[in-house]
């Protein structure tokens, strides 16, 4: 296993909703922060805070101690580490790659497998917690790799997370993160069809929440979402599109298994529509105008 200095070089992939924000609390937490971006204008306002700009995923894994990712797609994870001028092809030995993007299981076993035969250390870390929980370093992380190399980078980690679980091996992340987001799926039409029955019902949806979020009831979307749904904020913490992604890989994955899951059929669906209708880059809470304008009644 490979040490790593207290102050640690990261060079960080994707400067998205959520990955300026923890890119943010590295550089509060005295760490240099190297970043790439498919487009440049993106990260510009880091480099105002301090992080410092490549122009390629290549320049970034080659100085880097730790290179991090949090991209969209799983095409776009192969992107970033496969390829002449991915990270793995130019990654320095003993370098972590820590992969926090929800992608497919079979991806990161993939680059799990392809970074060992380099001598390369792989992890693969999506996140759950949106963009509050990226700003106040609270998310929770759902490891997969092997336990001497979630170790060595858990320091770093730590800046960005407090519920921090090594699941198992290489996919075992992205494993978890599928029922982290199959759970979330059911629960959202929940939500909705709950904040839309009280004001049905004439009541103060803000007092209904006072009432339910702490009870039997409580979940972080009902405490963390619903408030948006009720003020019409439907601004992205985490995008329909990307859920939408996500539910796909899940359904995939369940069908492997074997597994019917039908709640998460209906919830992609339901999503599916509002991407239809244009509402593809809201946020997850945007589900509530599928119940807020036409009741569920369609």
């Amino acid at each position: 296993m490979s040490s790593l200095p207290q102050q640690v070089k990261v060079g960080f992939i994707g400067t998205g909703v959520m990955g300026k924000r923890m890119i943010l609390r590295l550089l509060q937490a005295g760490h240099t922060v190297y970043v790439y971006n498919r487009t440049k204008a993106n990260a510009m306002p880091l480099a105002a805070e301090g992080a410092i700009w490549k122009d390629t995923v290549a320049q970034v894994a080659e100085i880097a101690d730790i290179v991090v990712s949090m991209v969209g797609y799983p095409t776009d994870v192969e992107e970033v580490y496969f390829g002449q001028d991915g990270a793995l092809e130019n990654v320095r030995k003993g370098c972590y790659l820590v992969d926090m993007t929800t992608s497919s299981p079979s991806l990161a076993e993939r680059i799990g497998t392809t970074a060992e035969s380099l001598g390369v250390h792989a992890l693969d870390a999506p996140v759950s917690g949106g963009d509050i929980g990226a700003r106040d370093g609270t998310l929770s992380i759902m490891v997969g790799g092997r336990e001497e190399d979630f170790r060595a980078v858990l320091p770093v980690l730590q800046v960005l997370g407090k519920n921090i679980v090594l699941q198992g091996p290489w996919g075992a992340g992205q494993h978890t993160k599928m029922a982290n987001q199959i759970a979330i799926a059911s629960n959202m039409m929940g939500v909705c069809e709950a904040v839309s029955y009280a004001l049905r019902a004439g009541l103060d949806a803000n007092r209904v929440l006072q009432s339910i979020s702490s009870g039997a009831a409580g979940s972080w979307s009902l405490s963390n979402l619903a408030p948006r749904m009720i003020q019409g904020d439907m601004a992205p913490g985490f995008y329909v599109k990307h859920f939408i992604k996500d539910m796909n890989i899940a359904l995939t994955e369940a069908e492997s298994l074997g597994l019917d899951t039908p709640g998460l059929h209906t919830a992609r669906e339901l999503y599916q529509r509002l991407a239809d209708e244009g509402y593809d880059s809201m946020g997850t809470q945007a589900l509530f105008k599928y119940y807020g304008e036409t009741g569920g009644n369609e």
